[in-house]
């Protein structure tokens, strides 16, 4: 008599987004935009500035600057970020569990962010986090074109445009709430599991692996 084959899933390619994915980002956000303060002489609410990241840099300085210096202070803002938000950002709770359990399945790792792919590295080297790729400089349904030309199966981020991209790519959505969006927001945004953080990320993985291709997701809070 044969062996049953194995319907386990094969190992996936996963996708990470990074700020409020990977790394509270927040710290070194806020002392950048209190640095660019001081440079420009244009007031930034840095507190409230990172309440709402996620999305693309010049979202959020044409909140507080004219559309013609747009480009300007973003290119400022990139050059000043090494200095002042680097060191400053740590990595949040089982993100480097999370890397690591897809790569003990056999799988790969990949960061696609929003965030200048230079300054992602920068983050991910000093956290000693090391992906199989970082593609930086997309948002929302523009990240499928990464995962889909990496052939991601997953994607993991915090907010709603990291549901739009994984829905876009035709990736299982995997949200985490540690972001600025809310699980049940999350949820309502199409997201195939909400977890609370990436904390829960490597049981979730095990469970979607052993599943087999036709399994369902077990959703958690």
């Amino acid at each position: 008599m044969e062996p049953m084959a194995s319907t386990t899933r094969p190992a996936p390619t996963v996708g990470f987004d990074l700020d409020m994915t990977l790394i509270d980002s927040r710290p070194g956000i806020r002392a950048c935009y209190v640095a660019l303060t001081e440079r420009t002489g244009t007031y930034v609410d840095a507190d409230l500035a990172v309440t709402r990241l996620g999305p693309p840099l010049a979202e959020e300085l044409a909140h507080w600057f004219p559309a013609e210096e747009i480009e300007a202070v973003a290119d400022l803002y990139r050059e000043m970020y090494p200095t002042y938000a680097v060191a400053a950002t740590p990595a949040l709770p089982g993100a480097r569990e999370a890397v690591a359990a897809v790569r003990e399945a056999g799988g790969r790792a990949i960061v696609v962010t929003a965030k200048y792919e230079p300054n992602a590295k920068l983050h991910l080297a000093h956290l000693g986090i090391e992906p199989d790729a970082v593609i930086g400089d997309l948002w929302a349904e523009q990240k499928a074109v990464a995962l889909r030309e990496h052939g991601a199966d997953v994607y993991v981020g915090d907010h709603l445009g990291d549901v739009r991209g994984a829905r876009a790519a035709d990736a299982r959505s995997v949200a985490v709430a540690s972001g600025p969006c809310s699980a049940e927001e999350l949820r309502a945004a199409g997201a195939d599991v909400v977890l609370g953080d990436l904390t829960e990320f490597p049981e979730w993985l095990a469970d979607y692996r052993a599943a087999g291709a036709d399994g369902a997701d077990a959703a958690r809070a």
